[in-house]
């Protein structure tokens, strides 16, 4: 019966949807656990679904560690800037090309595709940053990604479903090109906005790589590149000082490791609901249209 065929579908995918949540919320679970449980319980493998011995001694080291705030605080920094930047300029390049009216749009659509395709690679842009002096600044990390070209692509097709009528509309009622661009077309694309802001949010908060190459001065490091050294190479030199000896950073190591875990995706995780119910929109209609 159809009735019956289409109640086993959905129980099917619901028991489907149920396992991909466990399989990928019981990781990020865990690490929460082993974070506030007793160091020897941890040492012994014998955490499972529950915590034991529950403190916050991990959190305590990790926040009275000023490398670590100092580093949180720059993460915060690059992010907004960075994605302050990234959504100007890209709606700045988005809209132009957009618009049928704008004179060789489809070749300089092609020149900017092109670098989609064929990167200078790391080495020119490495030589070009130390040349114009951003080396160990904040601008060697917010503005050679300045642009993604695929995100510009996703919100060109977006302002181009946005119904020609109004822009003339608008024309008629005497505004100019920028006027028509803040008062019209930027109200009507907060879907792709808030989309374009999550993508780039969440790229600059999880990026190490360009610290890695532009910045040489500690005190600017990010989180991501505190996070590496510290669960991938067990540097732990600034938290053996805070506990006062090997034998103790040995018992909660692991506590620490998924305390700055937990503490570096804890923010990006608390934005998705914010702009959740604008990311399937603007995602959607920015890359199926056009």
């Amino acid at each position: 019966m159809p009735g019956k065929k289409f109640d086993a579908f959905t129980l099917f995918n619901v028991l489907i949807m149920l396992a991909a949540i466990v399989v990928t919320l019981y990781p990020l679970y865990y690490m929460a656990i082993v974070s506030i449980s007793d160091g020897n319980e941890v040492m012994r493998g014998s955490i499972g679904w529950f915590p034991k011995g529950v403190n916050f001694k991990a959190y305590q080291i990790i926040f009275a560690d000023p490398s670590i705030v100092r580093a949180y605080a720059n993460t915060f920094l690059y992010t907004a800037v960075g994605t302050t930047i990234n959504l100007l300029l890209t709606a700045l390049c988005a809209y132009p090309l957009s618009r049928k009216t704008f004179y060789g749009r489809n070749l300089f659509t092609l020149l900017i595709v092109f670098t989609m395709f064929f990167d200078g690679g790391l080495i020119p842009r490495y030589l070009v940053v130390n040349s114009i002096g951003m080396m160990n600044t904040i601008w060697a990390i917010v503005l050679p990604p300045a642009i993604n070209v695929w995100y510009m692509v996703m919100m060109r097709t977006f302002f181009q479903s946005i119904p020609g009528e109004l822009h003339e509309s608008a024309y008629m009622d005497g505004a100019h090109d920028g006027k028509v661009f803040l008062r019209v077309v930027l109200p009507l694309s907060l879907p792709i906005m808030a989309t374009m802001v999550l993508f780039y949010a969440v790229w600059h908060w999880n990026s190490f790589f360009p610290a890695l190459i532009y910045l040489n001065d500690k005190a600017w490091y990010p989180l991501q590149i505190i996070l590496r050294n510290i669960v991938v190479e067990g540097d732990m030199a600034q938290q053996s000082n805070a506990l006062g000896g090997d034998l103790g950073t040995l018992v909660i190591a692991n506590n620490i490791k998924y305390g700055v875990v937990i503490v570096a995706v804890l923010p990006i995780l608390l934005v998705y609901p914010f702009l959740q119910k604008y990311f399937v929109k603007g995602a959607m209609v920015g890359s199926l249209k056009g």
